[in-house]
């Protein structure tokens, strides 16, 4: 097997001892070993000497990779397009986000009479950069504005209510609320929200869960809150919720962990209050629901249609509801806004989003024209109380070469213009870019983004390749900076829109799921072998990289087809299969893998558990793995044991191919400053760069910079 042309580095090449116990559990018949059971603690002392012995180790190998500086400078420069939020309208106010090109954190601005002003700002409140803006919502007189922050990536959300236009602290914080949703009441004194309930009061290992609808009173105390809903429903239950912009109805919607089968209530505040069930979770569907400005209760729901379909009812006979918009065959609804009188439909064929403006008897009318094949993110239109641009629709969008601005689509003139533009200005590299088709194993059409600084294969290059495949999470075309980062320097990037998203539906979800999981694989195998087939990369260039899903995704892929990769980045990932449901957030997830307490459901997971199917003698291609201390979803101890799983069994020559961890304090699983994000991809990609043979720094994309 020819090896691509590598730097030898001066880089410690002997791995931390970690003691291998004779640990093997019979479970429903299987004997399970474990030996690096130990490492799940990380007060253990030998975990804290084995983690600090660790960190010395990679940053030995990643500090001397070539083309560190030239990688961070172009990734920093590639994300001072800095970014902009869709506006939310309140009473004439428009409140959004913009981080401008040297801002670490997204800002939070109100415009007023056309006069902007920033009203939040996450840095102002912590300089060290640890503190985050988790969610926020205006009053609907745009006078208050509750938000939440919260710390060192712990996702631990604390909820505050400030004024508006004096900036005075009004409540809080409110600890437990963790991205709760707001709902505020006409006046801006009460909303209702979501807040976990006192940890005095459950049991220890339930903790991060038993979650209530809570109705708040601004300024009062929190212990004082009204109970609305939760009690006696699992401890598990998610709860989303909205209020109407009259005030009168309340729609609560809830799921126990990610179970896509929702429960949806509703309850009207001018009468009774209590709330009244609409949809059930035994029914079997996804819904999302909220009562319109028109006064009816719009149903976003998987019921009878895989692919969605939007029905409405009267919200004082909730149940009796009549299909408005039809399911497509081959797109999936995602997101409807009224729209003066008018519906604007939000979809996705194939990951690639569209914008379609509907009557309000829910016939089509057109389709609204996009900038070009991207990704929508956020609608947003005026609500009752501005008066100006009531025919507009304000939307987000972006692509792979165009860093996310809003546009505006006017219903009178039926044009689509840029609203905000990126704050900042950078060159970026003239790129291909398409979509194409190929087999997976089982026979199933699946697709796969390529980006390319060249049209058509001319040379194997080094490539990337990536997926998620899990949760029904898609994702479709977006700016990227690591993505034009190692395009342009010569590599070929790849995102294969594998089973268990949603880019194909909820059937596309369900057959990457549980005892389906295989297919997700299987999937991505294909993409590996397409893209190899078609002169794109060979197995010593191709790269494979995916975070937490995606992190068992090739944590699988390394462990069931070494010789198709070179190198894998692992980050914050599920690999221990067998365990995960006892860390964390992991007992949430069983819908989505199954459970090791049910004798079927663990065959499943032994089937691909990748901490469990690393084998003694293999030639493993070149890992890293990255993992966050503060991660409040994934224990980093999947990571860690997999780690010395994989150090002591590889075959592979540790100067050519190592297995390296890298750790990272005081940040989680989801938000992060830019600094952090630019120092977290300088060392992913520099470790994958160096073990494909891409040169960083090569600059032009099609040169020799692209390996053998």
């Amino acid at each position: 097997m020819t090896e691509p042309p590598r730097a030898a580095l001066p880089a410690t090449t002997t791995y931390p001892p970690a003691e291998r116990l004779d640990l093997v559990e019979d479970l429903h018949g299987h004997a399970v070993a474990d030996p690096y059971r130990w490492l799940e603690d990380p007060a253990d002392p030998r975990t804290a000497a084995w983690s600090a012995a660790q960190d010395e180790l990679t940053r030995s190998w990643l500090d001397a990779m070539p083309g560190r500086d030239a990688l961070g400078s172009r990734v920093s420069e590639l994300m001072r397009t800095g970014s902009v939020g869709v506006p939310v309208w309140r009473a004439g106010r428009a409140f959004y986000t913009r981080r401008d090109p040297d801002q670490d954190l997204p800002v939070l601005y109100v415009r007023v009479d056309g006069v902007e002003r920033v009203l939040l700002d996450p840095t102002a409140l912590d300089p060290t950069g640890r503190t985050t803006l988790d969610r926020w919502s205006p009053s609907r007189e745009g006078t208050r504005l509750a938000y939440q922050v919260s710390v060192g990536g712990d996702e631990h959300s604390l909820l505050h209510v400030v004024d508006v236009d004096s900036g005075e602290l009004l409540d809080g914080p409110v600890d437990r609320c963790r991205y709760s949703p707001v709902g505020w009441l006409p006046g801006g004194e009460e909303f209702f929200y979501v807040r976990r309930l006192d940890p005095a009061l459950v049991p220890e290992d339930e903790r991060l869960f038993h979650r209530r609808v809570w109705r708040h009173r601004v300024g009062a105390p929190a212990d004082e809150d009204v109970n609305v809903h939760g009690d006696g429903l699992d401890h598990t239950y998610y709860y989303g919720l909205s209020v109407s912009e009259d005030g009168r109805w309340l729609v609560v919607s809830g799921a126990p962990g990610t179970v896509r089968r929702d429960s949806v209530w509703i309850a009207d505040l001018g009468g009774s209050a209590e709330l009244r069930q609409v949809l059930s979770a035994e029914d079997g569907a996804q819904c999302s629901a909220w009562v319109g400005p028109d006064g009816r209760l719009y149903l976003l729901t998987s019921l009878g249609a895989p692919r969605f379909r939007l029905c409405v009812a009267d919200p004082a006979a909730p149940r009796e509801w009549t299909e408005l918009i039809a399911e497509e065959p081959d797109s999936v609804l995602d997101a409807v806004v009224p729209l003066d009188g008018s519906l604007v439909v939000s979809r996705t064929r194939h990951a690639v989003s569209e914008l379609h403006l509907h009557g309000a008897d829910g016939a089509h009318a057109r389709r609204i024209d996009l900038p070009g094949t991207g990704s929508l993110h956020g609608l947003s239109t005026a609500d009752e109380l501005t008066l100006a641009d009531r025919d507009v629709l304000w939307f987000g969008w972006s692509d792979f070469v165009t860093p996310a601005s809003v546009h505006r689509f006017s219903l009178s003139t039926g044009a689509v213009t840029v609203e905000t533009a990126p704050p900042g200005a950078v060159t970026l590299p003239e790129l291909s870019t398409a979509q194409i088709s190929y087999l997976s194993a089982d026979g199933t059409t699946v697709r796969m983004f390529v980006v390319s600084g060249v049209r058509h294969p001319d040379l194997p290059r080094p490539t990337l390749l990536t997926g998620y495949g899990g949760f029904a999470v898609g994702r479709g075309p977006g700016y990227s900076a690591t993505t034009l980062a190692w395009v342009e320097a010569g590599g070929v990037w790849a995102h294969a829109s594998l089973r268990g998203g949603d880019e194909e539906g909820e059937e596309w979800h369900e057959a990457g799921m549980r005892s389906r999981k295989q297919n997700v694989f299987d999937d991505f195998h294909a993409a590996a072998e397409r893209l190899i087939a078609d002169g794109w990369t060979t197995p010593q260039q191709l790269s494979i990289m995916g975070g937490s899903n995606g992190g068992l995704l090739v944590g699988a892929a390394l462990t069931q087809r070494p010789e198709l990769y070179a190198a894998v980045v692992c980050s914050a990932p599920l690999l221990d299969m067998v365990r995960y449901e006892n860390f964390l957030l992991g007992r949430l997830w069983a819908e989505e893998y199954g459970s090791a307490s049910v004798p079927e459901e663990l065959r499943w997971l032994l089937a691909y558990s990748p901490y469990h199917r690393v084998r003694d003698g293999v030639e493993y291609p070149s890992v890293l793995f990255t993992v966050f201390e503060s991660d409040s979803r994934v224990d980093p101890n999947h990571a860690r044991k997999t780690c010395a799983a994989l150090q002591r069994a590889t075959a592979s020559d540790p100067t050519k191919h190592p297995v390296l961890i890298r750790r990272e304090t005081e940040v989680g699983h989801a938000g992060r400053s830019v600094s952090r994000t630019v120092g977290l991809a300088v060392d992913q990609l520099t470790f994958l760069a160096w073990a494909t043979g891409l040169e960083l720094g090569a600059g032009t994309g099609t040169g020799t910079g692209a390996g053998l």
